[in-house]
């Protein structure tokens, strides 16, 4: 593989990356696609890949260069992940933008502030495969939050589940939103990890 990335202006997936943006935006606004995680780069320069990654389509398709997330959280929210992803929660894994490169860039990726109501590219944004909508991450303003379940995982379905023990989570996030209990043990926050009321496995209160 020549390079990591290729960016592509024919094929068949439209460039929401540009029209979504407003009329007013200029190009000192979309500094970003020049930017982690959408940067282009060879292979040499983005280094030894650790995992692949796609879309349920294939159409997105990216590279990671970190074996193991920072960290990996169940988030319970409500607006944000149980409506948006159709489900009671979502685990995600926290990487640093530059550890993660598309290959086509920001071609064929469509972006969502659920703050702003809008698909202007604006942090915090969502990011989905605009062919067939498969979630993707959600990129802050430091960080991504990659969603492990586009990870691309080999050998048996013994081995698989050991890679994805790499993603497992490390506690719940929004656990007072929650919609079913999860009585795993893991540290558990009404909100923010580590700047809300911490809460046991059935939402009560712990003492801190």
């Amino acid at each position: 593989m020549a390079d990591v990335g290729l960016p592509e202006t024919g094929g068949p997936l439209p460039s929401p990356a540009y029209t979504n943006n407003l009329p007013e935006d200029t190009l000192s606004s979309e500094d970003w696609k020049h930017r982690s995680p959408y940067r282009i780069q060879s292979s040499q320069e983005f280094g030894e890949i650790k995992w692949r990654g796609h879309c349920q389509c294939r159409k997105i398709s990216y590279s990671l260069r970190r074996e193991r997330p920072l960290a990996s959280k169940l988030c319970h929210c409500r607006s944000g992940c149980q409506i948006m992803h159709g489900a009671p929660v979502q685990l995600a894994s926290i990487f640093h933008k530059d550890d993660i490169c598309f290959d086509r860039g920001y071609i064929g990726l469509s972006f969502y502030s659920a703050a702003e109501r809008s698909q202007r590219y604006h942090t915090p944004t969502k990011v989905s495969c605009s062919f067939c909508r498969t979630p993707i991450m959600d990129e802050g303003r430091n960080m991504v939050l990659l969603l492990p379940s586009t990870i691309e995982l080999n050998g048996s379905m013994d081995e698989q589940r050991s890679q994805m023990d790499l993603f497992k989570p490390n506690f719940h996030i929004f656990y007072e939103q929650r919609t079913i209990d999860i009585p795993d043990g893991l540290p558990k926050w009404s909100g923010m990890d580590e700047s809300s009321q911490r809460l046991d496995d059935y939402g009560n209160p712990v003492e801190q």
